[in-house]
């Protein structure tokens, strides 16, 4: 599992770091992802549906939001 703390960034930086992470990512391979910007609960999961990639959890931890997403 690759793990990315996006917290304390702004949109649209936790969606860049989230296509970049796995863009270097294996097919298989699942990538953990924190934000803490409100913008990324709805844009993360819009651009996993235009993308072979599977959401697999989506949550609030307090004031994060939480992402595992397999490649």
């Amino acid at each position: 599992m690759v793990y990315l703390d996006a917290r304390g960034l702004s949109c649209p930086l936790p969606l860049l770091k989230t296509k970049l992470a796995l863009k270097a990512m294996e097919k298989g391979e699942t990538l953990d992802v924190l934000a803490s910007d409100s913008g990324s609960f709805k844009d993360i999961p819009v651009y996993l549906e235009q993308t072979e990639h599977k959401l697999l959890v989506k949550e609030t931890q307090g004031d994060d939001y939480h992402f595992i997403i397999e490649c």
